[in-house]
């Protein structure tokens, strides 16, 4: 996901913090830098995970 609105190292540590806990298992990669969230869910969908990143305060886009 491209999340423009990801600003610092608290901004990441929120969306990670947001997606551990919509989905404990998913993989999570944040590129601070590109602005870029990768997630490899092991039982949310993409809505869920989208719902999770919007949450914490943050408008995710998906890449394609």
């Amino acid at each position: 996901y491209k999340v423009e609105d990801m600003t610092c190292g608290g901004c990441a540590a929120s969306i990670k913090r947001a997606l551990a806990h919509a989905d404990a298992a998913a993989e999570v990669e944040v590129d601070l830098a590109a602005k870029l969230v990768k997630v490899n869910p092991h039982v949310a969908d993409a809505s869920r995970i989208e719902a999770a990143i919007r949450d914490a305060g943050f408008t995710p886009a998906r890449e394609g």
